[in-house]
């Protein structure tokens, strides 16, 4: 078998490891943006590492009109913010949308290519300034990926995926997802989850690293989301499932994902759901769909999240299906398309917009054809 497999140089895994970044970024950059979103910024989770960024005396730009599906216009704004502080490094703080539009700013502030010219994969033609990475959730893994994910003005989700996008390092600080709601904790553990699960059964890049990424990534997610979400102060939990993340990230990255997030895209891009969100409500019916193609791969799986289940491959995938689906309900995240406002009306448009994912589309184990995705949405309305 041949493979690549790739990822960030340098990882940090330690609890208030925020408060020191400046002594990190220090022998990287002098003139730092730091990205994040104003509702980190009154929660005072950004306070410590601003203090330490001044304290080692940095000249810090804060760019903190993070939007949640990075739209392009709030991108394009920040990489022009970044030129004009004459800005040598980038920090994000905060959850997939601040790391995904750090990306795109370290690799477009010091280059000639526009943002339209680098959506695709390996269209990036120049190395990126150097970017720390720090999430504050336990879902996207975006800190160890080459990928961002951009929302264009006519509500297209464009991918940009090109090793230069990866981070210099990331910074894994648990005491950042203590204040994470219930509901932002389900979602985004269960998006972690989705990664891990999409990376093993990728029919395209699927390796020996990345499956064992992945079936460690599942079990520290798997049996830990629910305490999370019960006991959020537990620092325990918390970092588990950040450790959990992290690892399904570096395993989507190498062995991308498949249809639960191509047909996730058009909820985050028509109707602004957040993605873990609407990588959850699509978990189920594609797992159902997948089986026939997948049924061993999910087998395997159940070994991880069930274990103890025997028989054959067909009755551990279901047990699989069921424990996934049993992990879903407990968090009590939404499970339907209508509670969100959405209609039998909208569902043509949003399959339409389905099958323009090719991009992950082409990595599922089985092909998805526009009436499928029609079936699947109406499965969950």
């Amino acid at each position: 078998m041949n493979f690549t497999f790739n990822t960030v140089p340098s990882i940090l895994f330690e609890s208030g490891a925020t408060a020191r970044i400046g002594d990190l970024a220090t022998p990287m950059m002098q003139r730092p943006v730091l990205v994040t979103d104003k509702g980190l910024i009154e929660a005072g989770l950004i306070a410590p590492a601003q203090k330490s960024l001044s304290e080692a005396g940095l000249y810090v730009l804060l760019f903190d009109d993070v939007a949640a599906d990075p739209p392009a216009p709030v991108v394009k704004q920040a990489v022009e913010a970044a030129r004009t502080h004459k800005a040598d490094g980038v920090i994000a703080i905060g959850g997939g949308s601040s790391m995904d539009t750090a990306k795109v700013i370290s690799v477009l502030m010091n280059s000639s290519q526009t943002l339209e010219d680098i959506y695709g994969t390996d269209m990036v033609k120049n190395d990126g300034a150097p970017l720390i990475c720090a999430p504050t959730t336990a879902g996207t893994g975006s800190e160890v990926t080459n990928i961002s994910v951009i929302t264009t003005e006519d509500d297209q989700k464009m991918g940009i995926v090109a090793n230069p996008l990866y981070p210099r390092m990331a910074v894994l600080d648990a005491e950042l997802t203590l204040c994470l709601p219930r509901h932002v904790t389900a979602a985004t553990g269960i998006d972690a989850m989705v990664h891990a699960i999409e990376a093993y059964t990728n029919i395209n890049k699927k390796n020996p690293v990345s499956d064992a990424l992945a079936r460690e990534a599942l079990r520290l997610l798997s049996s830990n989301i629910v305490t999370a979400c019960e006991t959020p102060d537990d620092i325990e939990a918390r970092s588990d499932m950040l450790l959990g993340a992290m690892l399904a990230g570096q395993a989507f990255s190498n062995s991308p994902v498949g249809a639960v997030h191509g047909m996730a895209y058009p909820l985050g891009g028509i109707f602004h759901v957040p993605h873990g969100l609407s990588n959850s409500l699509m978990l189920e019916p594609v797992l159902k769909f997948n089986a026939p193609k997948a049924a061993h791969h999910y087998a395997e799986l159940a070994d991880v999240i069930a274990p103890g289940v025997g028989g054959t491959d067909a009755v551990r995938c279901d047990a699989f299906i069921a424990k996934m689906t049993e992990i879903v309900v407990a968090t009590g995240v939404e499970r339907r398309l209508s509670q969100l406002g959405i209609s039998h009306n909208d569902l043509p448009r949003m399959a339409e917009d389905a099958m323009k994912t090719e991009r992950v589309l082409k990595n599922n184990p089985r092909q998805v054809t526009y009436e499928d995705a029609l079936a699947m949405y109406t499965e969950v309305l």
